[in-house]
């Protein structure tokens, strides 16, 4: 029996660069057929093959055995193959339910019946968002419910999940993933693509690695491990993910929060973080931590408590004040907020300080380009030139181009939040060597991530929040995961700074 998709001898190149390279790769109906490698491995272009979005230059598309040819993205659809992709496809001034019918809507809409197929569509999906609300009022995690609810509202055959968790909460994780085992119970073919590998092991049935635009094998998770695949994957061992944290002397206290208190929930956070510290917040998604990093980076108004800012009163009405005071912030929407898509790599880089490449009122293109040079070399950012778009680079280049303008703009505080999202492991490890380089130069430095395995690995403590407020303090012989969770899910407002580390060694 012929298998329900099956890509023949794929090839795609883009300006003579080899994107795709001879790929193979089968989907079984009722299989979930997970899809892994670096960024740049190809992995998205192949999805982009199978999505109708672009045409190979060599090889073929086969469905239920039978050739097809897919010249756009609507040929995919009616033949019922979805993809989902990391870059989200919503419009953000339509509401919820107009985007998950977007282009299946009737000349005279029924708004109460629309509005009803799309809360329908959502609560089995597990989640509670109004249909009538704008896109734009949405979190990112709940912008991708949005976009997985608009493929389930087609009668789908093949989905393809391009990092569907990445901005999802631990639970909320794991309703995605349940939903996902439905489908592969009705008899759909997913393909699962992502850099959580433990997900990957438990959802799928079998995973194909790709490096350098190749298919480097396919194994069933049931005879393979971690180590394994990573070796696979970028060719060293799980143990040398995080490298080795260099020495670093502590010194004097960056920054100070007493009582900080938002108008937005978050209460009573206090926290003093020093000069060569790398600071964990974990805690689950909704907890406060994004709240507390855009109050520190003056994005968001305080309402109470104080900041002191080497031992100065701190109070930021702007990030551009923030900028100027020495605070920086890596945001967790790297495309909406982080970088400018349509600007060159080399405007991204040097965008926050370009007052160090201004002499007499002029702006000095030879020094920027020298300055850029070196952030590229000391960074390993993979690009063609510093003049392409920041948007024809993968997403561990980008955030790397991110974390790079930083590095120049002489900043004592530098906030990263989620820094490795959608990242894949081999950019993981030189993203965590940058990190550990910022605070050996003697910036402090606050991590935010809901991979734990991350703030263990990257934070000399870790600041455990919930609700909006302070839950508990981890340091280095505490961490495990069952704790962190249970200082997540338990409160503990109440508890002097003497009991929250006696219950966090517990």
């Amino acid at each position: 029996m012929a298998p329900l998709i099956e890509l023949r001898n794929i090839s795609k190149s883009f300006a003579g660069i080899r994107a795709l390279s001879g790929v193979d790769f089968t989907l079984e109906g009722g299989e979930v057929h997970a899809l892994v490698g670096e960024n740049g491995a190809g992995k998205s272009t192949l999805m982009r093959v199978l999505g109708g979005e672009m045409r190979p230059d060599e090889g073929s598309v086969r469905f239920n055995g039978q050739e097809i040819r897919l010249s756009r993205p609507t040929d995919a659809i009616r033949a019922g193959i979805s993809v989902i992709h990391q870059e989200m496809a919503l419009a953000e001034d339509l509401t919820v339910a107009e985007n998950i019918f977007l282009g299946d809507l009737p000349q005279r809409i029924g708004w109460r019946a629309l509005h009803a197929r799309a809360r329908e569509l959502i609560k089995h999906l597990g989640f509670h968002i109004e249909p009538s609300a704008l896109v734009s009022e949405l979190s990112v995690a709940h912008r991708q419910v949005v976009e997985i609810a608009k493929a389930l509202s087609r009668q789908v055959k093949v989905i393809v999940f391009d990092e569907p968790t990445a901005v999802l909460s631990t639970g909320d994780a794991k309703l995605l993933l349940k939903i996902i085992r439905d489908l592969r119970a009705n008899g759909v073919g997913v393909v699962y693509i992502s850099h959580r590998l433990h997900e990957v092991f438990e959802i799928s049935d079998r995973i194909t690695v790709m490096k350098d635009g190749c298919n480097v094998g396919t194994v069933a998770p049931g005879n393979t491990n971690l180590e394994t695949l990573i070796r696979m994957m970028v060719g060293r061992q799980l143990s040398q993910l995080f490298g080795e944290k260099p020495e670093t002397a502590l010194g004097d206290t960056i920054l100070r929060i007493v009582d900080l208190t938002l108008p937005n929930g978050v209460r009573n956070v206090s926290f003093e973080i020093r000069r060569g510290e790398i600071v964990g917040l974990g805690g689950l998604v909704g907890s406060g931590r994004t709240e507390v990093a855009r109050a520190i980076f003056g994005a968001d108004p305080v309402s109470g408590g104080s900041m002191e800012l080497h031992g100065r009163p701190y109070a930021p009405r702007s990030p551009r004040q923030a900028v100027r005071q020495g605070v920086g912030l890596v945001p967790e929407d790297r495309k909406g907020q982080g970088v400018v898509l349509d600007f060159t790599i080399r405007a991204n880089a040097t965008m926050v300080n370009t007052a160090m490449l201004t002499v007499a009122g002029f702006f000095n293109h030879a020094k920027e380009r020298k300055l850029v040079q070196g952030l590229i070399d000391a960074l390993r950012i993979k690009i063609g030139s510093m003049n392409d778009p920041i948007s024809t680079l993968s997403g561990g280049n980008q955030q790397k181009v991110v974390l790079a303008k930083w590095f120049h703009a002489g900043v004592d505080l530098i906030i990263l939040d989620e820094p490795t999202r959608g990242v894949d492991v081999g950019a993981k490890t030189e993203i965590y060597s940058l990190i550990h380089r910022l605070a050996a130069a003697g910036k402090a430095v606050i991590v935010i991530s809901s991979e734990h395995a991350e703030l263990f690995g990257l934070c000399d403590r870790i600041l455990v929040l919930g609700e909006g407020e302070v839950r508990g303090m981890l340091m280095p012989q505490d961490y495990q995961e069952e704790k962190l969770l249970t200082l997540s899910m338990t409160r503990a407002a109440s508890l002097s700074s003497d009991e929250v580390g006696q219950r966090a060694a517990r």
